[in-house]
């Protein structure tokens, strides 16, 4: 499946890998617009739509499926080797992608995820969204309370108020359904047959108040990612990128330059 891309560059071109930014849960390319930008003062960069989000293609939902997306969309764009940033579910998406397709991947920086089953109330989350019942026509301030009815938090609020379709005739944009249908595994963490391993440079970046990266999953990072290293980023959960744009944006262009 050939996903949507966002593409940015800088005004003179060079030679080193380009950079594809992979977004989490409910989120779609441009959510991580702020990195991309500066990502793309230097570097080409692409950022991608993973499927059943943003303007990519609706399907059923799994880790491999995921991957080979974004292995035909970054070969289709001439984009490889690259170096692969993802997040939350995005981070998965990288990570299985670096271990079943190591050339196409020159480095990796994972935001707050491990290699490992990390359910943390997203399935019922998605459930609690299909529930929902939208009016005849919806503006912003509308929709945001009714995404109140089922989410706290204004931050992620905002996030899936991105997927909504406002206006007369509102609805998701995103593959709600499919999402909720493969909830499952977008929790877990497939079998990776053993002696595959991603032996280039991979950041792990997490969040000091984040359960989602924590010392129980120290070995399985070091069995597939040997040449890794593992940033805390302090008084931040599992939206770090968005909590603390700054300190993410240090840590992931010192790594880049890098390498």
């Amino acid at each position: 499946m050939l996903l949507n891309v966002i593409e940015r560059k800088p005004e003179v071109e060079n030679s080193r890998p380009p950079v594809v930014f992979l977004h989490g849960l409910y989120g779609r390319a441009r959510n991580l617009g702020f990195f991309q930008r500066r990502i793309a003062e230097k570097r080409r960069t692409l950022a991608i739509d993973l499927r059943n989000h943003g303007d990519s293609p609706h399907g059923p939902g799994d880790y491999p499926a995921m991957a080979q997306d974004v292995a035909e969309t970054i070969i289709a764009h001439h984009a490889m080797p690259a170096a692969i940033i993802g997040h939350s579910m995005g981070g998965k998406v990288a990570m299985l992608l670096a271990v079943e397709h190591p050339e196409l991947v020159s480095s990796l920086v994972i935001g707050d995820m491990a290699p490992a089953r990390t359910g943390h109330g997203q399935g019922k989350l998605a459930l609690d969204l299909l529930q929902l019942k939208f009016p005849k026509r919806l503006d912003r301030a509308n929709a945001n309370n009714l995404l109140s009815t089922v989410v706290e938090s204004q931050q992620v609020r905002d996030l899936l108020l991105q997927n909504i379709r406002l206006g007369d005739d509102p609805g998701w944009t995103m593959g709600l359904q499919e999402i909720a249908e493969s909830i499952v595994n977008i929790e877990n963490w497939p079998y990776v047959p053993e002696g595959h391993v991603y032996d280039g440079p991979v950041l792990f970046i997490r969040g000091e108040n984040s359960p989602y990266v924590s010392e129980k999953h120290f070995d399985i990072m070091k069995k597939l990612f040997p040449n890794h290293q593992l940033e805390t980023m302090r008084k931040v959960g599992h939206w770090l990128h968005a909590e603390d744009p700054e300190t993410f944006s240090s840590f992931l262009t010192t790594f880049l330059d890098a390498y």
